[in-house]
C-alpha cells in the first residue's frame, strides 16, 4: 500500500506528559505525541484508551489536567490560545455527521461553513467542485443532510472540515460506520490533500487494515502509549506466525484451542489462530497437540498481520493487570432458547418507493433460523429500509416477508415482541447510565425480574462496560 510522502520534519503536533481526567477516571495518563508537518499520522487503540480526549485537546475543544498540548509552537492552554490555532485546523468529531446540520441541504451546509471559515467566494466554487466531485456528492447537493446514508454524512462532514484548506485536519474515527466505497473516497482525499497543499493530518480509526496508511502512529489503551513507530516497527514487536485451517466439529476445535492460545478466531469454515512459533512445522506440530483427535486439514501459515499484533499486545496487557490467562473464556452465557429449525426470515420481492426513487427494488432473500445472515452492500443501497420493512417499521410498497414465522405487513406489534433491533442511528437514551438503558430495554421486552438481572450481569461482562454501570450512556465513547 502507498502512502503519500511525509515533507518536511517541522513539527506540527507537540504533546507532553499529557493528563486528562473525568472525574475519578484517568481517561489519559502521561501521554507523549509528536506530529511532523506533512505527516498523516494515526491514532489507534480500543474503545475508551483516550484517542478522542487527546484530539479535542489538540483541537482546542477540551481542557484537560496535566502536562502539555502544543499546536503550531502555540501552547493550547486556555480559550484565547485555542482562538489562535482553529483558524488553522479542521477538526472533525466522532460521529457520523455530528458537526452537520440536519435541516441543510449538502450545499448549504458547505457554503455555511465556508462562510464560517471566511472562505472568498470564487475559491469556495472550485474546492466545493473539486470536494463534490471526489466524494461522488455532487447530485446530491439539494438532499438534506439528515436524508443522507451513514457514509454520505461522513464525507459530506469531511468536506466541511476541509473547505478552508486547513493545515492540520484533526479526524476522530473519520471512517467508522462507513462502506467500504466511501472509506476509499475519504483516503482518496485525504492523500491528495496531504501530497498537493502539504496538508497535515492526525487520523483517529477502528480498522487495521487503514493503519499500514499513517506514516507513523501510536498504539493507546487505558490511556497509555503502549507501542509507537512507523506501521512496520509496530507489526514486528510480537513475533509469530497464524496458521488457518478448518477442523471440525469447530465449537469442540475453538474450546480446545482455546486452552493453549489466546487468539483464536473462526472465520466462516476457517479457524485463525495466532501462534508464538516462527517456523511453520512447529506452529502446525503445535495445533495437532492441541485439537489432539480431531482433524487439521487446508492449512495455511502467514506473517501476522498487524491486527494480530494490535490485539496480542492488548492481550497481554490484560493478562498483566488481572493477572488472569489472556485465552481463558469466563463470560458464561444464560440461558437461551434453543429452538433452530425452519426459516426466521422470509423476504419475497421486496419493493420501497419514497415517491419518485425506488430504494428497494424486488430483493428476495430465506434466513435460517440460527444463521448468522449479512446484508453487504455501499451507503444508501438500502439495506436499513429493507431491514425497517421486516421488522414493520416501514411499510413495503410491494412484496412480502415473514420474520419469525409471522406477516410483517400485518403483525409488525408480535414481531417487535420477538426480535432484538438496533438502529443505525437511535437505540440508546443518551441522558440514561448504561444499567438504566439495559434495565429499560428489559423491561419492553418483558423479561422478569430475575431474568433480566442475569441477563444484565452477563451483557455488562460480554459487552466489556464493567466499570462504566453508572456513567451517562452519551458520555461513553463511540463503540
Amino acid at each position: 500500500m502507498t502512502r503519500p510522502a511525509a515533507s518536511s520534519p517541522e513539527v506540527v503536533v507537540r504533546v507532553s506528559g499529557f493528563v486528562k481526567r473525568y472525574k475519578q477516571h484517568l481517561a489519559v495518563d502521561r501521554l507523549d505525541l509528536t506530529v511532523k508537518r506533512g505527516e498523516i499520522y494515526g491514532l489507534i487503540g480500543p474503545d475508551g484508551a483516550g484517542k478522542s480526549s487527546v484530539m479535542k485537546a489538540i483541537a482546542g475543544v477540551l481542557r484537560y489536567d496535566g502536562g502539555s498540548a502544543e499546536v503550531f509552537g502555540i501552547l493550547v492552554d486556555s480559550e484565547r490560545a485555542a482562538e489562535r490555532v482553529k483558524p488553522r485546523i479542521g477538526f472533525l468529531p466522532q460521529g457520523l455527521g455530528l458537526n452537520l446540520y440536519p435541516e441543510l441541504s449538502v450545499e448549504e451546509n458547505i457554503d455555511f461553513f465556508a462562510r464560517l471559515r471566511l472562505v472568498p467566494e470564487p475559491e469556495l466554487r472550485a474546492r466545493k467542485s473539486r470536494l463534490l466531485a471526489i466524494t461522488r456528492l455532487d447530485r446530491f447537493r439539494s438532499r438534506l443532510m439528515k436524508q443522507l446514508s451513514g457514509g454520505m454524512k461522513q464525507k459530506l462532514g469531511l468536506i466541511c472540515t476541509l473547505i478552508h484548506e486547513p493545515e492540520l485536519a484533526i479526524l476522530d474515527e473519520p471512517t467508522t460506520g462507513v462502506d467500504p466505497v466511501s472509506r476509499r473516497d475519504f483516503w482518496a482525499i485525504l492523500a491528495e490533500w496531504q501530497a498537493d497543499k502539504g496538508m497535515t493530518a492526525l487520523v483517529s480509526t477502528a480498522y487495521m487494515d487503514e493503519a499500514a496508511r499513517f506514516h507513523r502512529l501510536s498504539f493507546l489503551s487505558h490511556g497509555r502509549v503502549l507501542a509507537s513507530g512507523t506501521p512496520a516497527e509496530i507489526q514486528s514487536l510480537v513475533p509469530g506466525l497464524v496458521v488457518t485451517f478448518e477442523s471440525s466439529p469447530q465449537l469442540e476445535a475453538v474450546a480446545r484451542l482455546k486452552r493453549r492460545y489466546a487468539q483464536v478466531e473462526s472465520l466462516g469454515p476457517l479457524l485463525h489462530v495466532f501462534t508464538a512459533e516462527r517456523e511453520p512445522k512447529a506452529a502446525v506440530a503445535g495445533i495437532r497437540q492441541a485439537l489432539e483427535n480431531l482433524p487439521v486439514e487446508h492449512v495455511h501459515t502467514e506473517e501476522p498481520e498487524l491486527e494480530d499484533v494490535v490485539v496480542a499486545l492488548l492481550l497481554k496487557e490484560r493478562e498483566e493487570q488481572s493477572g488472569e490467562s489472556a485465552g481463558s473464556d469466563h463470560v458464561a452465557r444464560p440461558a437461551g432458547r434453543q429452538q433452530l429449525d425452519g426459516l426466521a426470515v422470509e423476504a419475497k420481492e421486496l419493493i420501497r418507493d419514497f415517491g419518485s426513487f425506488r430504494a428497494v427494488d424486488r430483493v428476495s432473500f430465506d434466513m435460517k433460523q440460527g444463521e448468522i445472515f449479512g446484508l453487504l452492500g455501499a451507503n444508501g443501497a438500502g439495506k436499513t429500509t429493507v431491514i425497517k420493512m421486516l421488522n414493520g417499521i416501514v411499510p413495503p410498497t410491494a412484496g412480502e416477508g415473514r420474520v419469525a414465522g409471522v406477516d410483517m405487513r400485518t403483525a409488525g406489534g408480535a414481531i417487535k415482541e420477538r426480535i432484538g433491533y438496533m438502529s443505525q442511528a437511535f437505540s440508546l437514551y443518551l441522558d440514561l447510565t448504561v444499567i438504566e438503558n439495559i434495565r429499560l430495554f428489559a423491561g419492553i421486552y418483558g423479561l422478569a425480574r430475575r431474568e433480566a438481572q442475569q441477563r444484565t450481569e452477563w451483557i455488562v461482562e460480554m459487552a466489556g462496560l464493567t466499570g462504566y454501570e453508572d456513567d451517562r450512556t452519551g458520555r461513553l465513547p463511540m463503540g
